[in-house]
């Protein structure tokens, strides 16, 4: 048998990571890649373990790979961050997605999902990701911002360009660089402008917002204040539009339990869940080693990049009955699809409640559908795995609306 090999560049084996991962989990659970200089822990325990132990596996350098080293806690951003800044910073923006907030947005979402689905009711062909399941999460994210509705759509096309990935270069390239630097720079000329002209949405609130260090109250920087709106405004798009897109995708496979959704909504809740384990949209977090840590028997020296393979996690049979078998009936305690611990995704109920209206809606009006897999894309990242773009083909005997 050959030598198990895995990187987050290599194209092909994005395409169908599970097998490799498999053997990785079976055979070299502590993973040791010379070429792009990483460990990899693809257990479902060893990755639950890292993300509890921030202390060990710190972000203050990173997370994506081609991106890590140190001064990435110089960005800003809150998830390259460590205790305590972490958790300052965090405590602010949790405020952003307390439940009542994210529950009072659930009429939003639906009335952008039937606009969006309503749209293609008359069409035998749309595309589910770039005419639905990539713009709601994004006009959802930008009403909570507060981003103008005439803007909303070329913004998003902004964010999809940060994670345009070049061949050999990963992430850092031109397109995602300028996209970076267009999309920060238009976050701060609004919160500039909120700072002056508050309203009811959250770039006024972080606009005003206050940390505590050190028992001393401050506001923002108008550089943090923008670090925060560029991250959800990111991470409130990216999540939801691989989850819908990799629903579309394995329910047209499952045409059973896609017919048994439709009958019976109440099982959605738990069919997200299973989808985000079964295809985590981000499978890949990277962590950099604080102190020397001994895994399986090896030494991984501190200063060592570690990434946490939580697409594998949620396919580990140590962890999971039958992993490879989707089953929206499933019945299991947690996943690690939104990270764990202190860097769990502090929108993951929102996204939660995106990919449950969406799939309401969408079987409200479509009970069956074809996906042409062979016009479908998709999206290659070293963290964010999905589809860009997923053709279906629609049954008009199975319309409902």
């Amino acid at each position: 048998m050959s030598e198990v090999y895995w990187d987050p560049f290599d194209v092909a084996l994005d395409d169908s990571p599970y097998e490799t991962w498999r053997r990785m989990r079976d055979e070299r659970p502590l993973y040791r890649n010379e070429r792009y200089d990483f460990w990899a822990l693809s257990r479902y325990a060893d990755v639950e373990a890292a993300h509890r132990d921030p202390g060990t596996y710190s972000s203050a350098y990173g997370t994506v790979l081609e991106t890590m080293g140190p001064g990435m806690s110089d960005t800003g951003m809150m998830i390259f961050l460590d205790p305590p800044e972490h958790t300052r910073l965090r405590h602010l923006v949790s405020r952003a997605f307390t439940p009542r907030r994210v529950q009072g947005l659930e009429g939003r979402i639906r009335q952008i999902c039937a606009e969006l689905l309503d749209q293609a009711h008359e069409q035998p062909t749309f595309d589910y990701v770039q005419d639905f399941g990539a713009i709601l999460p994004s006009r959802v994210i930008s009403t909570l911002l507060g981003v103008p509705p005439a803007d909303q759509e070329a913004q998003r096309k902004v964010v999809d360009n940060l994670f345009y990935l070049e061949p050999g270069a990963g992430m850092i390239n031109d397109v995602s660089i300028t996209a970076a630097l267009t999309l920060i720079a238009y976050l701060r000329d609004l919160l500039a402008e909120r700072h002056r002209h508050p309203q009811e949405d959250l770039l006024s609130a972080l606009s005003a917002a206050e940390i505590d260090e050190g028992g001393v109250a401050r506001r923002l920087t108008l550089d943090e204040a923008a670090s925060f709106a560029v991250l959800l405004f990111t991470a409130g798009t990216e999540t939801v539009a691989r989850l819908l897109g990799n629903a579309a995708v394995i329910l047209a496979e499952h045409p059973d339990q896609r017919r048994e959704l439709a009958e019976r909504t109440s099982l959605i809740p738990d069919a997200i869940e299973e989808l985000l384990r079964y295809e985590a949209p981000s499978p890949v977090q990277g962590r950099w080693t604080t102190r020397p840590v001994d895994l399986y028997g090896t030494a991984v020296p501190a200063n060592s990049k570690v990434l946490l393979l939580t697409g594998s996690a949620g396919r580990d049979d140590r962890a999971y009955p039958e992993p490879e078998r989707f089953d929206i009936h499933r019945r299991f305690d947690q996943h690690v699809s939104f990270g764990y611990g202190i860097h769990f995704c502090v929108g993951a109920a929102l996204a939660r409640l995106e990919g449950r209206v969406a799939l309401e809606e969408t079987l409200r009006r479509y009970r069956a559908w074809e996906v042409d897999l062979a016009g479908a894309r998709r999206l290659h990242t070293s963290t964010v795995r999905g589809w860009e773009s997923v053709p279906i083909q629609l049954r008009p005997d199975t319309r409902t609306g």
